[in-house]
């Protein structure tokens, strides 16, 4: 019978062979299947742990081991992850419990011959502790100590200074809140347990236990979940009633619902997406909300022969690398660089053929969860520099952040939201 270990083990397996986000494999997996509350808690908390703390488990690994880890047997280096993990960041686990099942999960798992090795690197990670490489490589330090590759930390230092950067990276470690964003078009109080979130009044902190799909406050539309982060760009976009908004990229909805509610469901929402199955689920949180001013369009957003209305607000939110989320995603930052290096092309493409359906005097809002200024800033830059006929926005002075000019970054540690960038253009011409 498969225990919390085992379970973590093979989901980790899955994740790395199939290069799946863990919110996916972790909500749709039958690994987890028959364990006991305390035994799928613990299994999640390994796999999580390993994941945002791998480039620090690997490098502890690497002290005791005479080979390379890319040499080793997948099942083996991810039952040494998983046990490290433990030693190193599950203060409440005994270090034989976690040694010895990871033996066992060798074993069990085809690697029987690894046993040995297992047993005597994790034995020595439980008698000499965490450690971390000497100071005198910035970097390399940084990059070991909060487990992001180097190119993000050197991006993130040299933008940000290396105080703030350390304090975004460390914000991505642990767990993280969970926002709702109230439906204002219903007066039915949420009876579900929540707490207030200072920054803004439609905004709650999730504490309930139990799974939000199933919850009854959910199911009658009381709420959606949103980032704080997210709800704070519709702030930004401040549609109206009455007007039309186009939502470029619009999936899973949330910013379109929001947009929709601060309208009184007033006026017009085209949320956008490539896909069918995500366009049905805006179409179904839309009712579920009692929301009937979105309509859903299949259209790609740097497609120019998807012709859309003139518009009073667009939202640009594109698609990007995501490091803004990597407390939520953590295997998104181990992105190689060559990954992501085609984004800011495809992201001028979509503002600029976005920005085409603007009204003059409209406003126009880029956004991102990515924290890297190729990215965010330097596409706003390039897009001023290539339309004479835009201007920057200064946006809203009562939400924190880093300013970089007009623009607006919001850092993951000031409100303990996502890394996230805001953007307002208006059309001048």
């Amino acid at each position: 019978m498969t225990n919390a270990r085992e379970a973590a083990f093979l989901l980790l397996s899955k994740i790395e062979r199939d290069k799946s986000y863990s919110n996916l494999v972790l909500g749709e997996s039958d690994s987890l299947s028959g364990l006991s509350k305390q035994d799928t808690l613990l299994a999640r908390r390994i796999v999580k742990t390993v994941l945002e703390r791998k480039i620090t488990i690997d490098y502890n690994l690497s002290v005791y081991l005479t080979q390379p880890l890319k040499k080793l047997k997948p099942h083996v280096l991810t039952a040494l992850r998983t046990g490290a993990c433990q030693l190193l960041f599950m203060d409440k686990i005994p270090a034989p419990a976690a040694i010895n099942e990871s033996v066992k999960l060798v074993k069990k798992h085809g690697s029987a011959f690894a046993s040995g090795l297992v047993n005597a690197v994790l034995r020595k990670i439980a008698a000499e502790g965490l450690k971390l490489p000497e100071q005198d490589d910035y970097i390399n330090y940084i990059s070991v100590k909060y487990s992001f590759p180097h190119y993000i930390c050197r991006e993130l230092a040299d933008y940000y200074g290396r105080e703030s950067a350390e304090k975004i990276m460390a914000s991505s470690l642990g767990e993280k809140n969970i926002y709702i964003r109230v439906n204002s078009l219903k007066n039915e109080k949420i009876v579900s347990e929540t707490e207030k979130c200072p920054v803004t009044d439609s905004c709650l902190i999730w504490k309930e236990k139990d799974s939000i799909p199933e919850n009854a406050d959910f199911k009658k539309g009381l709420f959606h979940v949103q980032d704080l982060s997210s709800q704070l760009c519709c702030k930004v976009l401040a549609p109206e009633k009455g007007q039309t908004v186009i939502d470029v990229c619009a999936a899973p909805g949330g910013k379109s619902m929001t947009i929709a509610e601060i309208m009184e469901n007033t006026g017009r929402v085209i949320s956008c997406d490539i896909y069918d199955h995500k366009l049905k689920l805006i179409e179904d949180t839309a009712q579920r909300l009692g929301i009937d001013i979105i309509e859903t369009r299949k259209r790609d957003g740097s497609d120019k022969n998807s012709p859309l209305p003139e518009a009073d607000r667009i939202l640009c939110d594109v698609p990007c690398s995501g490091f803004g989320v990597t407390g939520k995603k953590p295997e998104i930052k181990y992105k190689e660089a060559d990954e992501i290096k085609d984004l800011p092309s495809l992201q001028l493409e979509i503002l600029e053929n976005s920005a085409s359906y603007l009204k003059k005097g409209g406003r126009l809002v880029y956004s991102t969860c990515t924290l890297l200024p190729q990215e965010n800033a330097r596409v706003c830059r390039t897009f001023l520099e290539r339309n004479k006929n835009f201007k920057a926005i200064h946006t809203d002075d009562s939400i924190q952040g880093f300013r970089d000019g007009e623009f607006l970054t919001v850092l993951p540690y000031v409100y303990g939201c996502d890394g996230f960038f805001i953007a307002a253009f208006e059309r001048t011409v």
